[in-house]
């Protein structure tokens, strides 16, 4: 062997034995940056989490359009504005609604009369009891009408129904508009319920009168704004999103919400008074299931298989294959093999 050669399987040989060392060192040592806790019996909150918009509550809201074809003659509100019950919000042009009024009342008139002498000539033989009835029934038909059209008039200025902000305006002066598009929505910003979705196994741990925790964003971010109170639940699962809706009426809040806002809430579904415990830090998915690794009085971590149950955000409960007093790792489990040292530095 050369001389180069002989210099390089040197080097190789000194850097093996320094690893060797090193991993020895570490072995003794135990492995750091790992944290460990010890599994707890106490009362586990089995919960539900779901993302729900905030939206105006049923009979506190409306959306207003016009009464028939025509056109946008004046606009006196917009979007963001505070009107109170009976104030002018959009008009329309006049013209066609009030020709149909006085239209509908002339019929009116007419099929009064013709329905008033039908029941003369009837009652004196000279007419026959079905044509004194078409009558009647011609009359009725107008009297219909002429309520259609007047409430048609009527309508050709919106008025709120109800005291609350202008939450969209979509009309524009001039252009045409028909009964099929809304031009203005109130609502009321004081009776806000919250719409989840979840899923049909969730749905059913909920019940009406059950209580929800809201925030707004997640994690160290997370910005509690209050309760709300479970007032449906629903008993079809949607044909689109295959989940089920659960509607909450909002009881205190920390600040103002907004319609169209997300919010999270969480659900307290039921308590189990003596379950076992560990933060879900020590969680290692394992296939299908997990796998917790649990430190002995030496030192040595054990991976062992566990039957987890409901999770919150910090614990998870573990049905099977946990003691109570166990020390399991948690930060820095994902990085241990079984039987490896562990540094037991953490109560």
């Amino acid at each position: 062997m050369t001389r180069p050669w002989k210099s390089l399987a040197a080097l190789v040989l000194l850097a093996l034995s320094c690893r060797s060392e090193a991993k020895q060192a570490n072995e003794a040592a135990g492995l750091v940056g790992v944290r460990t806790a010890l599994a707890a019996r106490e009362p586990f909150h089995q919960t539900v989490s779901a993302i729900g918009m905030v939206s105006a509550r049923p009979g506190r809201y409306a959306a207003l359009a016009a009464p028939g074809p025509t056109r946008v003659a004046g606009i006196f509100v917009v979007a963001g504005q505070r009107v109170a019950k009976g104030d002018s919000l959009v008009e329309f042009e006049r013209a066609p609604f009030d020709a149909a009024a006085q239209s509908a009342a002339a019929t009116l008139a007419n099929a009064e009369r013709n329905s008033a002498r039908a029941a003369r000539l009837a009652q004196a033989g000279i007419l026959s009891q079905k044509e004194a009835d078409q009558a009647a029934a011609d009359l009725a038909a107008a009297r219909a009408a002429e309520v259609t059209a007047r409430r048609a008039q009527e309508l050709a200025t919106l008025r709120a129904p109800l005291g609350g902000i202008v939450t969209r305006m979509t009309a524009v002066l001039g252009a045409s508009v028909d009964q099929s598009q809304a031009v203005v929505e109130v609502a009321d910003p004081t009776a806000l319920d919250i719409l989840f979705n979840v899923s049909p196994g969730e749905a059913g741990g909920i019940h009406a009168g059950d209580t929800l925790s809201l925030s707004a964003g997640e994690g160290s971010r997370t910005e509690p704004l209050g309760t709300a109170t479970v007032v449906s639940v629903a008993v079809a699962v949607d044909s689109a999103s295959r989940a089920v809706a659960v509607r909450a009426r909002v009881g205190r809040a920390t600040r103002v919400l907004r319609i169209g806002e997300s919010v999270f809430g969480r659900i307290v579904t039921g308590v189990h008074p003596g379950a076992i415990t560990v933060p879900v830090e020590a969680l290692v998915p394992e296939g299908e299931g997990f796998r917790v690794f649990v430190v002995d009085s030496a030192g040595i971590a054990r991976a062992r298989p566990v039957v987890v149950g409901g999770r919150s955000e910090a614990r998870a409960e573990i049905l099977q294959g946990l003691a109570a007093g166990e020390r399991v790792v948690t930060t820095g489990a994902y990085g241990v093999t079984d039987s490896a040292k562990v540094q037991l530095d953490h109560p």
